[in-house]
């Protein structure tokens, strides 16, 4: 015998497909929209099947975006001459967070894991390749995140890069902002060692 009404276990099961949302999280967001009213719920609908739509990926940067090119890639006020490479559209939000590069991006659409089967193919190597062939690039700032599969993409980056005559530098990897040095790690470490700056 079925605890919930068909629809809603439908809510239910289809919610706990979401990345981080087990049954419990489910449950209680579907409760929660069962819950809203008739117009909140509508526009809800209406903003998940209009990103659907509407999204799509930059043809330039291969951001998410809903204009192509992006609002990044069209704008006159970045620089052209340097790319921050990241694994993810995420990753843009965060660099963009800081407010400290004004340069341009290029989203790889993931990280060499030849464990899950990813090799350079599968990511947008060859893209990034043709716009540093043709767009006059001084600069590839590499800002793979910093685990096996990140560093692995990066010297990958790195050796296809170089012989085009371009700077390749990497982001540099440390002690988070009120970390404690007890705590951290002996590859954090080294790392905050190696990117130190003169003060």
């Amino acid at each position: 015998m079925a605890i919930y009404a068909a629809p809603l276990q439908r809510l239910i099961d289809e919610l706990g497909k979401l990345p981080t949302i087990g049954p419990k999280t489910a449950q209680r967001l579907a409760f929660y929209m069962l819950s809203m009213s008739q117009a909140d719920a509508q526009a809800l609908a209406d903003a998940i099947l209009e990103a659907k739509r509407l999204i799509r990926h930059c043809s330039v940067c291969g951001n998410i975006t809903d204009v192509d090119p992006c609002a990044i890639c069209a704008s006159d006020r970045r620089d052209h001459g340097v790319i921050c490479v990241v694994e993810d559209p995420r990753d843009i939000a965060a660099m963009e967070r800081t407010r400290e590069f004004a340069g341009v991006y290029h989203v790889l659409q993931g990280a060499i894991s030849p464990l899950d089967g990813v090799g350079p193919d599968d990511l947008r190597i060859a893209e990034l390749l043709r716009r540093v062939e043709s767009d006059g690039i001084r600069e590839i700032i590499v800002a793979t995140n910093p685990r096996v599969e990140g560093e692995a993409t990066a010297l990958y980056l790195s050796r296809v890069l170089k012989p085009l005559g371009v700077r390749v530098t990497r982001i540099a990897h440390g002690l988070p902002v009120g970390g404690d040095l007890e705590y951290a790690d002996e590859v954090t470490l080294a790392r905050a060692l190696e990117g130190r700056r003169e003060l």
